[in-house]
């Protein structure tokens, strides 16, 4: 029997689908050695070019983070399970309204109230007393989507006194599988003003405040600034990275959440009394390397069973009650129907929660997650409009529509999942999916011209970074991807 390496689901594509990987070696670094010898494709995601662990994986002994360890000294023996955690986006019973509450009056709860929250007064871990507390509470949700609609569900069921939300996004036919707060009905509403309109149904004795803005690094602290618990249901890495700054600034507790596919994540990092998501994932995966929702799909349910224990976890810090999951990342996978913890350790070496911090003010998250600035994206939108963005790296739909009605020998080059593209697809597009592309490129002409499209541009943009890197100087990224030919070119193209 050797070490057995446990393999998550946006790594599995390297392993042929494998979960459970068995290896040989006597240390950390023998083992996954073996691994990456055995699966070279898992090198690059695993390790730098200098041969150094990623800092936006973790891999854990057992129960332990060895990032904090002697990671290549460390010795495993013959039964023992390595698990790797790539980032995605125990601690004592204490209400994170403790502070605010001395010297204040907790409020009271009127007749109709007692009637509502009658299953939970009867409970002695919440009883009157935690029942006051959660009124007096302030939360906040970040984002209104999969895991914010059981967030907010339950959480102004329970009597969350002040529900904050922040979302700017509209609903969307593709948001209903998951985002249950959501109906037919209210597609094309912006999500704040249908979301408010359903939680106010559910408990019209809570008080709602929505903040339809975009969070960013001018606004976060000025926002959470009001709010005891804010609780991250965001779906990326520059948001995640942003969240987790601010709380620590602003001494606030994050209530973090993840999925994808069939696997979630739950944790509380709350830099005042534990490690934080940087002590976690110093730092964020490069653009497009880990797939999103968007791009690997995620099953419909997954969301409200990772949604459901954030807000179990929210009300226990406000009512004082159990053991909160600070210092602890639980770990879900629906289709093992298995439950895993992990225990944190916090980074001495933090730039923004240890005792010696170098950050002390939020940064450009952008930046941080090597995404393009705005004015990049403005200008790209606004050539998408006049139908010319030939720059030498991009197209849009209409430019690409207009070539291949002029008969100019372009080869469509789809870099999305077989499954994807047996959702829809652009008629003789060629596909060859991302991970696949630079093992493939000998299949391919360097002197053609090639339109390369994803769902909705980051994958198709590293596709041609590589291939133009390797000589394919004709490549171009179809701006907006196959979403962009669906609403601009052929609607007959089904949206997804």
């Amino acid at each position: 029997m050797g070490v057995m390496i446990q393999i998550p689901t946006p790594l599995r594509r390297f392993t042929g689908e494998l979960g459970e990987v068995e290896v040989e070696g006597a240390t950390v670094a023998e083992a996954l050695g073996n691994l990456t010898r055995r699966y070279p494709a898992l090198q690059p995601h695993l390790y730098t070019e200098n041969g150094a662990l990623r800092s936006f994986v973790n891999v854990f002994l057992n129960d332990d983070d060895v990032r904090h360890m002697q990671r290549e000294g460390t010795r495993v023996t013959a039964g023992d399970t390595l698990t790797i955690i790539p980032s995605i986006a125990g601690g004592c019973a204490v209400a994170a309204v403790d502070e605010r509450d001395q010297g204040q009056e907790l409020p009271g709860l009127s007749p109709e109230e007692i009637r509502q929250y009658s299953r939970h007064l009867i409970m002695p871990e919440v009883g009157l007393e935690g029942q006051r507390r959660l009124k007096a509470a302030k939360v906040l949700l970040i984002g209104a989507g999969g895991l914010g609609s059981p967030l907010g569900l339950y959480l102004a069921a329970a009597g969350v006194g002040t529900l904050g939300l922040v979302d700017f996004d509209v609903v969307d036919e593709s948001n209903l599988h998951r985002q249950v707060l959501f109906s037919h009905g209210d597609v094309g509403r912006p999500k704040i003003t249908a979301a408010v309109s359903r939680l106010q149904g559910i408990n019209p004795y809570i008080r709602l405040v929505p903040h339809e803005v975009r969070l960013d690094s001018s606004n976060a602290l000025e926002l959470f600034a009001p709010y005891d618990v804010i609780v991250d249901g965001t779906d990326n890495f520059q948001t995640r990275y942003l969240v987790n700054d601010a709380c620590v600034l602003a001494g606030k507790p994050n209530v973090y959440g993840s999925i994808f596919r069939f696997e979630g994540q739950v944790a509380i990092f709350w830099g005042a009394r534990g490690p934080c998501y940087r002590c976690l994932f110093p730092e964020p995966p490069p653009p497009g390397l880990v797939p999103s929702c968007a791009e690997g799909g995620v099953l419909g349910v997954l969301p409200g069973i990772i949604g459901a224990l954030q807000a179990n976890e929210v009300i226990k810090l406000v009512i004082g009650a159990g053991d909160p999951l600070i210092g602890r990342l639980l770990l879900f996978d629906a289709l093992k129907m298995k439950f895993r913890e992990l225990r944190l350790r916090k980074d001495p070496a933090c730039p923004i929660c240890s005792e010696h911090p170098t950050q002390h003010e939020l940064i450009d998250y952008d930046q941080f997650c090597g995404i393009a600035p705005p004015s990049q994206e403005t200008a790209g939108a606004g050539a998408a409009a006049s139908g010319d963005a030939d720059n030498g790296f991009d197209i849009t739909a209409a430019e690409l529509k207009r070539w291949l009605d002029e008969g100019r020998p372009v080869t469509i080059l789809d870099v999305r999942s077989p499954q994807e593209h047996a959702i829809a697809h652009i008629r003789g597009a060629k596909l060859i999916p991302l991970q696949d592309l630079p093992g493939r490129l000998g299949e391919l002409d360097p002197a053609g011209v090639y339109a390369v499209h994803c769902h909705h541009g980051p994958r198709s943009t590293n596709a041609v970074e590589l291939m133009q890197r390797e000589g394919f100087g004709g490549a171009r990224n179809v701006l907006g991807g196959l979403n962009a030919w669906s609403l601009e070119i052929d609607p007959s193209v089904p949206r997804y």
